[in-house]
C-alpha cells in the first residue's frame, strides 16, 4: 500500500532509501468498510489519512440536523480535518468512508517525528498543507461565484470517478445544492 504514496511523493521530491523505510515505519495501513465514520466531530482528529483506494468524505450536521458534505476525496490524496489535526483541537466534522477504503494513516506525533527525521518528508508535508489551503480557498470562491451547473460540470471534468462511486445526495451537498436540483441539472445536461 505504501507504493502509491511513495510514487506520489517521488513526483515532486527525491526520496532516499532511508526516507522510504521511514514512510513504511510511520504510515500505518488500514482497511475500513463502507459507511464507517473513522474520525468523529467533537473529537480531536487522531490521524492524517492517505487514500490508497476508495472514497472518503468530511461532513457535519447543520442546524436542521441535515448532513452537509464539505469535502470528498478520491485516491490518491490526503484527507483529515486539517486545521484541527495540526492544532490538535476538536473537529466540527466527521470523516467517513463512503466506500470500502484502503488507507494509510499517521498520527500527529509520528508526522512530527517523520518530518524531523526526513527533510524530504518535511518539504512534502508543507506542500500537502499548502495544497489543502489553496483547495479550500478555491472551493469557497467557486461556491460563491459559479452557478450550480458550472460546479457540477467542473466536478464531472476534474473528478469523474466521484460521479460513479459517491451517492448523489453527498455530491449534491458537496456542490451546495439539494438532490432535486442536482437531478434536474443532470437531466438537462444529458439532453
Amino acid at each position: 500500500m505504501h507504493a502509491q504514496l511513495l510514487k506520489l511523493i517521488a513526483e515532486s521530491i527525491t526520496l532516499t532509501d532511508a526516507d522510504q523505510v521511514l514512510c513504511e515505519q510511520y504510515f500505518e495501513p488500514v482497511l475500513f468498510p463502507k459507511n464507517r465514520v473513522i474520525e468523529e466531530e467533537g473529537k480531536i482528529p487522531k490521524h492524517l489519512y492517505f487514500v490508497v483506494s476508495g472514497f472518503v468524505r468530511l461532513f457535519h450536521y447543520n442546524d436542521k440536523g441535515e448532513e452537509v458534505t464539505t469535502h470528498i476525496n478520491c485516491p490518491p490524496g490526503f484527507i483529515t480535518s486539517y486545521f484541527n489535526f495540526i492544532h490538535q483541537t476538536k473537529a466540527p466534522e466527521n470523516l467517513e468512508c463512503i466506500t470500502e477504503c484502503a488507507l494509510l494513516r499517521i498520527t500527529k506525533a509520528n508526522l512530527e517525528l517523520l518530518t524531523q527525521q526526513s527533510p524530504a518528508f518535511k518539504d512534502f508535508s508543507i506542500s500537502v498543507f499548502q495544497q489543502s489551503l489553496a483547495y479550500n480557498e478555491n472551493r469557497s470562491r467557486e461556491l460563491a461565484t459559479l452557478t450550480a451547473e458550472q460546479r457540477y460540470q467542473k466536478l464531472m471534468d476534474n473528478y469523474p470517478a466521484i460521479l460513479h462511486n459517491v451517492p448523489l445526495q453527498y455530491i449534491a451537498s458537496f456542490l451546495g445544492m439539494n438532490p432535486k436540483s442536482l437531478s434536474r441539472i443532470r437531466k438537462e445536461m444529458i439532453k
